[in-house]
């Protein structure tokens, strides 16, 4: 029903948008479109990849590798996977919510996301690069710590 509403919201906007302006809502439309065709590729790929590997790991072995009773572990696993994998935000979020339906838990997926998002391991040349040697492993390490205070927090909103 949520996603309903998002769609009824959108449309709506887009018409508000439509009305008041059609040069700049048919010139938004067509950059949106080149987006999305650029987008397109990487995401099918990645939804790809992420069906293959449920289709080849069953959800007791996700549950052992990143489930609630893996602890430390688990966690650390999440971390590790979610720092050294470059997929894009709007991906990660989906593949996240399958995860969790799969048997994940929840403190091992936030350790997932949040390292994702911060971490850079694929990049870290890149970085390095642009900040030098030092600022770039500071601020990798920094954020991938982070990542696990993040992982605290969220289990324990969670628990409460």
């Amino acid at each position: 029903m949520d996603t309903v509403l998002l769609y009824i919201i959108a449309a709506t906007a887009l018409l508000v948008s439509l009305v008041k302006n059609k040069h700049k809502t048919k010139t938004a439309l067509k950059k949106a479109w080149k987006a999305f065709e650029g987008i397109l590729p990487q995401f099918l790929v990645v939804l790809l990849l992420v069906a293959l590997a449920f289709s080849i790991i069953d959800t007791v072995t996700i549950s052992k590798l990143i489930g609630e009773g893996s602890g430390f572990w688990g966690v650390l696993v999440a971390a590790i996977i979610g720092a050294v994998t470059l997929i894009p935000g709007f991906v990660a979020f989906p593949i996240a919510a399958s995860l969790l339906i799969q048997g994940a838990g929840i403190t091992q997926i936030a350790a997932f996301i949040s390292s994702l998002m911060m971490v850079g391991v694929v990049t870290l040349p890149l970085e390095i690069e642009y900040f030098g040697r030092k600022a770039a492993i500071i601020r990798n390490a920094a954020a991938f710590l982070f990542s696990f205070i993040v992982a605290l927090v969220v289990g324990w909103a969670v628990s409460i």
